[in-house]
């Protein structure tokens, strides 16, 4: 039956055997799954709860922040349910279709968030360089266009991928070296060519990757800049605490993704580290960007009481 699978062009599911090689302690690591999840949810919750119920927090800022909590929350939705179904089951397989929409919603909403980041990071820009002039540049219809683009390019990026992804061949194999359905590894799994797949990646990594990635990065060397020109301590530290939380996210994302998916080829990398480094980025990151913001921000923490208390 494998040898049949094996000899097929296409496959009807596949074998995602990332977690396959830990049997001893898959009741332990659905308990710890189990529970970063439960965090994740509620952490994220909780924020979209405060910033809806406290109207101080009507601003442009925590609206993109409502924005990244909805991320977070579908982020790890789209791979940990069915985690857990497969360390519980023992099965291990997810169907082509099921397959491609994994793939379809982690690219799309981590597409998402490098641009939702970017937005965040031009906000921040504005509030600490052109404090004057904020109120007129972030206007409410220019920050709902700039979230409804940045959600269109994000789903529309993830569907070009998706689609040069599983128009591909698969006969080498059907066992995706990874515990969820991600580019690299179900790429690696065709017999065609995939020269047009990893070009796709590299165009479209070039085209909106990079420019998001820039804008991130020039955002914070201007609002550095800035800061360091204040001449009291007191105004220098309340403008820094307005954009640490968000730097500390950033660094948090690009770090891990960094180490997901811009490395150079190479045989020597232990599949086990790389998918330690993946649950980092998909899984450990979506719990840890509500903590960040309610602990590095007195008006979060504010509101968040508010909710509790009531």
């Amino acid at each position: 039956m494998e040898m049949d699978i094996y000899n097929l062009t296409t496959v009807n599911e596949f074998i995602l055997i990332g977690l396959s090689d830990l049997p001893k302690v898959r009741y332990p690591l659905f308990v710890v799954f189990a529970v970063i999840y439960q965090v994740t949810l509620v952490g994220n919750g909780a924020i979209l709860l405060a910033i809806g119920i406290e109207k101080k927090l009507h601003t442009p800022m925590y609206f993109f922040l409502a924005n990244l909590s909805i991320l977070d929350i579908f982020c790890p939705t789209a791979t940990v349910p069915k985690m857990l179904e497969n360390l519980l089951t023992e099965k291990q397989s997810i169907s082509f279709l099921g397959c491609a929409l994994q793939l379809y919603f982690l690219v799309a909403l981590a597409g998402t968030e490098v641009f939702l980041l970017s937005v965040m990071a031009y906000d921040r820009y504005v509030a600490i360089c052109f404090p004057l002039r904020y109120t007129l540049i972030m206007t409410k219809v220019r920050c709902a266009g700039l979230m409804a683009g940045i959600w269109a390019a994000g789903f529309l990026n993830s569907l070009l991928h998706t689609l040069f992804t599983f128009r591909l061949s698969f006969c080498k194999s059907h066992r995706v070296n990874q515990y969820y359905c991600d580019i690299p590894p179900v790429v690696a799994l065709s017999c065609s060519s995939t020269y047009v797949a990893e070009m796709v990646i590299l165009v479209a990594g070039c085209v909106l990757g990079v420019p998001a990635f820039l804008n991130t990065f020039i955002s914070y060397m201007y609002i550095i800049s800035t800061i360091l020109k204040i001449q009291s301590a007191e105004g220098k530290h309340k403008a820094f605490s307005t954009c640490t939380s968000h730097l500390l996210v950033v660094c948090l994302f690009y770090g891990t993704t960094i180490f997901t998916y811009i490395r150079p080829p190479s045989s020597q990398h232990s599949p086990a580290r790389d998918r330690l480094i993946s649950m980092l980025y998909g899984v450990i990151t979506p719990m840890l960007n509500p903590i960040i913001y309610s602990l590095r921000n007195t008006e979060v923490k504010g509101a968040l009481r508010k909710v509790l208390w009531h």
